[in-house]
């Protein structure tokens, strides 16, 4: 192992306050999502879903994807598990997963970058919020359920939500121009400067919709110049959806999210289905 590599990993382990990438918030609840021994939160109208089926009274979306009310167990059931992505992924704690944080992705963005000077810097702020915060599509309606993986220095996490379906789709509409809208910019955090780049990332055919973007962070990290790679897809199946997002120093991971979009998708319509979703895949496509 390198020394670089030996002071980034030291980096990973430290905490947000010291302006390191990936650190681990101390906070007891973040995003609308309690931290604890349960994996799932949910708004006060889900609660009253408790004692229901993960799909009572399913019906068709216009494409025919089953749309049956997204319990609690529905959406812990809906996760996918290691089997279900590329690589050599290892599941980790609720918990930890649900504190993880990116602290490269914090600064100020560089109104000067941008045509449409304060539009366009506000879609890309919101960007990088919602990715620090985990919360891509807003905060969900209904039942909410995530799980996370670690790589090495790559982490993925998956996330399945109820949402209001105009809420959800007007996301997914507006994570589909960030590619247009923020292509490149800076942002500054303590003095120190860093190069964000938007790209578009293409996706499986699945779901009712989906919207795909890479993002890179380029910055200096304990003194040393990094660059944080991030996957980021969301797809749309009736009001509900699935986030994924993996990534980290080791480059992008486009082929695990690929998997995960195209295996947890059919989670989630089996769920919403009434169906039992197959433990793990036979192959990958």
């Amino acid at each position: 192992m390198t020394g670089r590599t030996v002071r980034l990993a030291h980096v990973l382990s430290t905490v947000l306050t010291a302006g390191t990438l990936l650190a681990t918030a101390a906070c007891a609840q973040e995003g609308g999502r309690e931290t604890g021994a349960s994996r799932v939160s949910a708004s006060p109208a889900a609660a009253r879903q408790q004692t229901e089926s993960p799909t009572d009274s399913p019906t068709d979306s216009p494409s025919g994807s089953p749309t049956g009310t997204l319990s609690e167990s529905g959406a812990e059931t809906a996760l996918i598990t290691a089997a279900d992505i590329e690589d050599d992924w290892k599941q980790v704690k609720d918990t930890e997963a649900e504190n993880w944080h990116d602290g490269l992705l914090i600064g100020k963005v560089d109104v000067s970058d941008f045509l449409s000077a304060r539009t366009d810097a506000a879609d890309c702020r919101r960007l990088m919020d919602s990715l620090f915060g985990d919360d891509l599509l807003g905060r969900p309606s209904g039942a909410n359920a995530l799980r996370g993986f670690t790589e090495d220095d790559s982490r993925l996490l998956y996330q399945v939500a109820a949402y209001d379906r105009t809420d959800v789709q007007d996301s997914l509409d507006w994570l589909g121009k960030l590619p247009q809208k923020c292509d490149r910019f800076t942002m500054t955090e303590n003095g120190e400067q860093r190069t964000v780049q938007v790209t578009e990332s293409d996706l499986p055919s699945v779901g009712d919709a989906r919207e795909g973007v890479q993002v890179s962070v380029r910055g200096p990290v304990d003194g040393t110049d990094a660059t944080l790679t991030l996957d980021v897809a969301a797809v749309r199946v009736g009001d509900n959806a699935i986030t994924v997002t993996a990534g980290g120093l080791d480059g992008d991971k486009h082929d695990s999210v690929e998997s995960a979009v195209r295996l947890g998708t059919q989670r989630l319509q089996d769920v919403l289905a009434g169906k039992s979703p197959a433990a793990s895949p036979s192959q990958f496509d």
